[in-house]
């Protein structure tokens, strides 16, 4: 009996625990823990737009990857890299075929991830071929690259100008006698310079001052010869007989010219025809002005025709001789303005013209000679002076390029222009004349496109990458390979995976 009642009383106890325990939960005092559910949670679904995260890496070194946001070992902080492959059919967006290893185009896996040999990310092909949508078609070989990809390898632009071209064509060079303007005096008696009035190489001379005297037994005779002739003009010429008044006049003529030829001056010979003496020394004067650069006249010294007496320079004009690179002569040409800077003259400029343009090129410095021409009344410039030559050309208005922007291959010049929202267009261009640092646009590129002018190296080899991946996507048995399915051989999991030998086969 009292067992029942110990045991009813017991049971009641729970009962009332329990009623208990019932209202205190359902009043929020306590809460009573849930165990959960083994099976795989589902994934969150992102918010619209939001794209995956791959992993972060360092900036600074990019093999630096982490699967967690942070600082990098060396403190920079690590920046995220977005999975640009994901996409879905929905939403206007296209299908992936397969991804594929940007080292080893060959490898191909139906989904994302790291190649196997080299560990770069598997990037996607797309069924077009394509990048990712803009709502436009793209042109052909466009790409897309992440702001955070263009900042990591040091995208920079320029912009396609079109406006006033000009250049200016610098040579160095130096001053030189004009060649036109140098006179040799030679003697056309043999005989002995007597007097010297010119004495010293360098002296300025004028036109109709003395030189020297020369004493020569042919001019002696000669100038008898002339006084003869000069008498028989006076009495024969009113000869009755006509052969002998032409004799006496023929001559005086045949004398007075043979005098003329050996340069003695009209007035020498009438100064002769008057006193009716023959001089013993012949005075023989500069024939113009300029500057003695040869003297070889001295006293007593014996001259012939072909002895160089002098040699003088006339330097009212001055030659400027400037070495040009033989790429820049075909904008050089004649009568083009020049200036011409000296250091001896600080802040002054000489205007000349361009003369001449040589017709060899130097082997050795790969230059050519021009020849400009500068008047030099004052005497202030003096050959061989160094000088700085500046050639202004005026191409007018024209479309340029940063030289940056420029891709040259040596057949063929490629410029990748920016189209917005990361996509960049590889465009073939047609060069002109380079300008200091840009290059005239003949064809190929707009007014005020944007075009890249660094990093555009690696963005034609993601170009290029782009195009072999879709080219290799189109030839046969370029199947894609399931890489989640795959298994290996068993045989290659035993540590010791060597050929067996005959004796070892079963």
């Amino acid at each position: 009996m009292f067992l029942n009642k110990s045991k009813g009383l017991f049971i009641l106890f729970i009962v009332v625990v329990l009623a208990g325990g019932y209202w205190l939960h359902s009043r929020g005092f306590f809460v009573f823990p849930v165990r959960q559910s083994s099976a795989p949670q589902q994934p969150i679904s992102k918010a619209p737009g939001e794209r995956k995260i791959l992993y972060w890496v360092d900036p600074m070194n990019p093999a630096h990857r982490s699967d967690q946001p942070g600082k990098a070992p060396d403190g920079m902080d690590l920046v995220p890299v977005y999975a640009e492959g994901e996409s879905a059919t929905a939403g206007g967006e296209r299908k992936i075929l397969y991804w594929v290893d940007p080292m080893h185009p060959a490898y191909k896996s139906d989904k994302p991830g790291t190649a196997p040999d080299c560990g770069m990310t598997l990037v996607p092909v797309y069924a077009d071929g394509g990048g990712e949508s803009t709502g436009d078609s793209l042109p052909p070989g466009a790409i897309k690259i992440s702001a955070t990809k263009q900042q990591l390898i040091g995208v920079q632009f320029g912009e396609v100008q079109f406006g006033p071209v000009d250049r200016t064509i610098r040579a160095v060079g130096h001053l030189a006698f004009d060649e036109t303007k140098i006179i040799r005096i030679h003697t056309k008696i043999s005989g002995w310079i007597d007097k010297v009035f010119v004495d010293y190489t360098g002296q300025l001379v004028k036109k109709g001052q003395p030189l020297f005297t020369v004493y020569s037994p042919d001019l002696v005779s000669t100038q008898e010869e002339f006084l003869i002739g000069v008498k028989a003009k006076q009495y024969l010429s009113d000869s009755q007989f006509k052969d002998v008044s032409t004799g006496a006049q023929s001559l005086y003529n045949a004398s007075r010219r043979r005098l003329q030829l050996w340069d003695i001056s009209d007035a020498q010979i009438e100064e002769l025809e008057k006193t009716q003496k023959p001089t013993r020394d012949l005075t023989l004067y500069a024939p113009y002005d300029g500057f003695v650069t040869k003297r070889n006249a001295f006293p007593k010294q014996q001259v012939n025709p072909d002895t160089e007496v002098y040699e003088l320079a006339d330097l009212s004009t001055i030659w400027v001789l400037a070495d040009v690179y033989e790429y820049e002569l075909p904008e050089v040409k004649l009568d083009q303005s020049a200036r011409v800077n000296l250091t001896y003259f600080p802040g002054k400029t000489f205007a000349g013209k361009v003369s001449y343009i040589y017709p060899e090129v130097d082997n050795t410095t790969r230059t050519a000679k021009i020849r400009i021409e500068l008047p030099n009344p004052d005497f202030r410039l003096k050959p061989d002076m160094y000088a700085s030559v500046e050639l202004r050309i005026n191409y007018g208005k024209q479309l340029s390029v940063p030289q940056e922007a420029v891709l040259d291959s040596g057949k063929e010049q490629t410029v990748f222009v920016a189209l917005g929202n990361g996509y960049f267009e590889p465009r073939k261009v047609q060069l002109g004349a380079k300008v200091d640092n840009r290059y005239i646009v003949l064809a190929g590129l707009k007014p005020h496109e944007k075009v890249v002018t660094s990093g555009n190296f690696l963005i034609d080899s993601e170009s290029q990458l782009k195009s072999a991946t879709a080219a290799m996507a189109g030839m046969p048995g370029n199947q894609t390979q399931d890489t989640s399915h795959k298994t290996q051989d068993p045989r290659l999991k035993t540590p010791d995976a060597r050929p067996m030998n005959r004796d070892q086969r079963p």
